[in-house]
């Protein structure tokens, strides 16, 4: 499914500018973590304000500090995106010990969700004293499988490509003639070391993909999808508020 990627970006481009001149911001701030989707968005982003400003925060994994950190200084000097970095290796851990004594267990998935939870703090901090906008760098793939961290990646003032596919985030990378290795390496959130997205979903983006695309999809990763997209239909809401 091919779009028109030079109206595409020229769409977005001046959607973002829009944003920025109603809300009187100065600028954007995104999370840069070296992965597909925060590299387009700090693409589009930097197309429509040069005030754009990428974060790198290594937050405990070891793939953050090498990969994706060179990933991501690619991207920001091929596309001439400012770029600053803060470690929250050390915050999360001290976080984690002082959450352990006080409550024994916790999970390790909610260990893991620290980190996002930790980058959107560093995110807004940096934002709200810049005057800034957050860019939020969720897919349309994995907002459907609820594939985010509530109040963590999921959170953010606007979102560029929240309506594309995975499929279709590749294929605009290419049109823009970002760094192949970005594309070409398996998608992860650096959660933990190892993780991989498809792995932790237990189906591919592919499948999702044709599923949403063009309705094709095995039985079993249709309930997959049903199934995972009623579970974390909570995560693309709103916060429910009593009213009589």
């Amino acid at each position: 499914m091919l779009r028109d990627w030079n109206a595409e970006t020229e769409k977005r481009v001046e959607f973002i500018r829009n944003l920025l001149k109603d809300s009187g911001a100065k600028g954007i701030v995104f999370g840069n973590s070296g992965g597909k989707d925060s590299a387009l968005v700090g693409i589009l982003c930097r197309k429509a304000c040069e005030n754009t400003l990428g974060l790198i925060m290594p937050c405990g994994s070891k793939v953050n500090l090498t990969t994706d950190r060179e990933h991501a200084l690619l991207v920001a000097k091929m596309f001439d995106i400012m770029t600053e970095e803060i470690d929250l290796g050390q915050i999360k851990e001290l976080f984690s010990q002082k959450l352990k004594e006080v409550f024994g267990d916790i999970s390790p998935l909610a260990l893991a969700n620290l980190g996002p939870r930790l980058r959107m703090a560093a995110l807004y901090a940096v934002a709200q004293s810049r005057g800034c906008l957050v860019a939020g760098t969720s897919n349309r793939s994995e907002m459907t499988m609820g594939y985010f961290t509530k109040w963590g990646d999921g959170a953010c003032d606007f979102n560029p490509i929240a309506d594309l596919t995975v499929t279709e985030v590749y294929e605009f990378l290419r049109f823009l003639d970002a760094p192949e290795g970005i594309i070409n390496k398996p998608p992860s959130a650096g959660l933990w070391e190892g993780q991989t997205d498809e792995g932790e979903m237990g189906i591919t983006y592919r499948e999702i993909d044709d599923y949403l695309l063009y309705g094709k999809a095995s039985p079993e990763s249709i309930e997959k999808i049903k199934t995972a997209f009623v579970k974390t239909s909570h995560k693309r809401e709103m916060p429910k508020k009593y009213s009589e």
